[in-house]
Parts: structure tokens; sequence; C-alpha cells
């Protein structure tokens, strides 16, 4: 049976941390749900882990439906989130169309966006219409060129600034909460001043939960790992290496072997020679 909002909140309330991982095709999807992870982000970072840009700004809605999609079909237990992507709830009749496609189409259970104080009015009418959405605060990276990649709220103007904004958005209706890259302590704080659930990223252990990049956690990518990322295995190496010695054994002609063959009765393959033999000649 699949997990509801109802189910990640009850998980604050019994004091069990929860864990969020980002996937974003099937067999992502397979695997983190096989492994027992309660709630799975379709995120719109996917936009640098699998379709190569810088950030997350060239993601499009087709973009986040197609990969949400992917996930949805093979997913049983977790609860989906998905990432509205930039600029595609700018207002709130905006939301409602990018809302419809990502729980039509995309068939996620519930959608997170970006921001505070300025998408409250989004955040009011989609919980109206029974759509169950997560706030995200911090660094907002489909903001990075206005406030930087940076840890953000260190000062005690823009902490309580966040504060503020995590109240509304829970007044609001939010059903859970993000901070990415925030001060450990304030994150703490903010988990004690709400009751809604906040996963950290970057943001310390005070959290009720964690999400992380699925190809942080499995080193997909050679170059550094993030400081708030911890790499629980070296899968790229591992996908290289193997690649290599494909590439080796075709090279040296022992790939495919006979057991990777399929045999033919040779009277059934001298007939067919000598048929397209006979038609040469005629």
């Amino acid at each position: 049976m699949r997990r509801t909002i109802a189910d990640v909140q009850k998980m604050k309330r019994m004091g069990e941390r929860i864990s969020m991982l980002t996937v974003y095709d099937c067999a992502s999807a397979l695997i983190a749900e096989r492994a027992g992870v309660p709630m799975l982000l379709v995120g719109d970072s996917l936009g640098m882990v699998m379709l190569g840009y810088d950030t997350t700004l060239p993601v499009t809605l087709d973009d986040m439906v197609r990969h949400a999609a992917a996930v949805t079909r093979v997913s049983r237990e977790a609860l989906v989130v998905g990432d509205l992507p930039f600029m595609t709830y700018a207002t709130t009749q905006d939301a409602v169309i990018s809302a419809r496609r990502m729980m039509q189409e995309g068939g996620v259970q519930a959608l997170k966006l970006e921001g505070g104080a300025a998408v409250l009015p989004q955040f009011r009418r989609l919980v109206e219409l029974g759509i169950p959405v997560m706030g995200h605060l911090g660094l907002t990276p489909q903001s990075q060129h206005q406030i930087g990649l940076r840890v953000q709220a260190k000062r005690a103007a823009e902490a309580r600034r966040l504060l503020e904004d995590a109240l509304a958005l829970e007044t609001a209706g939010a059903f859970a909460l993000v901070l990415e890259l925030v001060p450990a302590p304030l994150a703490e704080a903010v988990s004690k001043h709400v009751s809604i659930p906040v996963i950290g990223i970057g943001a310390g252990a005070g959290c009720d939960g964690q999400v992380q990049v699925w190809h942080d956690l499995l080193g997909l990518f050679e170059e550094k790992t993030p400081r708030h990322a911890r790499r629980y295995a070296s899968i790229g190496t591992a996908m290289e290496n193997a690649v290599r010695a494909y590439v080796a054994d075709v090279r040296a002609g022992s790939f495919p072997s006979a057991a990777q063959s399929t045999v033919m009765d040779e009277a059934e393959l001298a007939a067919a020679l000598d048929a397209v033999s006979t038609k040469d000649r005629g």
C-alpha cells in the first residue's frame, strides 16, 4: 500500500527519522523502493544529473512529467513527490495548470515548490484543490542567480525571515518542508517550531529527515562529492570498469562467446546459402 502524507507526518510525531531520495527513472525508483525509502522525489536536479545542464533552470514541465511518469509507473509503496520547475508556478493559474499535468500525466502524489512568502497564494490555491504540497526554503536553486549557491540564512535577519516563511507555509497547508543549505542549529530550530516534517539537505542532523541526490549517494560522477552529501558507494567507477572490460572483450574477440550466441541447424543454413547462390547464378 502506498504511503500518504498522513503517514509521513505520523513519522515526525513518532520521532521516526524520514529518508527521502531523488529518483529520475524506473530503475532508480525500483531500487530505492526495494531499499525501503518511504518518500521519493523526482527533482528538477535531473537537469544536471540526467540532462547535462549546468543548472535546474532549463528544465521544462515536459521534462518533469516524462521523468515523473517513468517513476510512478513502477513505484507501488513510496510517496512520490514531483518538483514544479522554474517559472511554471509564477502565478496561481500557472501553478494550477502545471500541477494538473504533474498529477495527471506524471502520476505523482504530491508537489514541491521553492520559495516562501512570494508563493503563498500558489500554495493556498493548490491545497484548496486537494493537492499535497511540500515547501522548499534556504538555498532554492531556481533562484541561484539572485541568492548564489551558498549557505543561506546565517545572519539573524535572514534566519528570522526563513523561520517566518516556514511558519507561513505550514499555515498555508504545506504537508512538509525541505531546508537546503542552512546552518544546522537554525534547521533544528525550524523543525521544532513547525508541526510538519522538515527534510534537510545540507542542514544538519536536527531535521526530521534527510534527502539526497541519487548520483551523489552512489558516486556516479567522479567529481568531488558536495559537502552535504555522503557517498555510500562508487558505482560510477564500477560502471566504468565494466564498460572498459566490455570494450576489451570486443576488441579481443572474446565477446560474444558461445554462451551469448544462438546455434542453427547446419542443414538449414546450408539450404539457405544454397538458395541464395542459386538465385545469384540465375
